[in-house]
């Protein structure tokens, strides 16, 4: 029997290529102290049918090209979709007033600057 792993898509982008990322937990031999691993294989999906996100099982093949010689055996999970955050209102709020702030802070110097230089002539 052929060597199986089971991990999830993390790249659908190349043609009838996915990438899939399998999580471990390992001890280590000499502290005991608990660690995760990922690994990321390369494997051939002839059909173009899993996408992002997708719990998948792969197989070892015959090498198929230079990275790949694992192809996709079925699809265990359908992914539910992705979730792309937004950035943060109160962070660009933020942004802008730091950003006025140091308009304010430079006209300050450079006024402080044009006093000194008054000061200098009239004494």
């Amino acid at each position: 029997m052929a060597h199986t792993l089971v991990g999830t898509v993390t790249s659908d982008k190349r043609d009838k290529t996915i990438t899939v990322s399998i999580v471990s937990r390992e001890t280590h031999p000499l502290y005991r102290k608990q660690y995760t691993k990922t690994r990321k294989y390369t494997a051939h999906d002839e059909k173009n049918e899993a996408k992002l996100g997708d719990l998948v099982e792969i197989a070892e093949t015959r090498p198929i090209s230079k990275t790949k010689a694992f192809s996709l055996v079925k699809i265990i999970e359908k992914s539910r979709g992705t979730v792309e955050l937004k950035e943060d209102v109160n962070t660009v709020k933020e942004e802008k007033k730091v950003g006025a702030d140091e308009e304010v802070r430079q006209k300050r110097v450079a006024e402080k600057a044009a006093a000194k230089v008054a000061e200098g002539e009239e004494a």
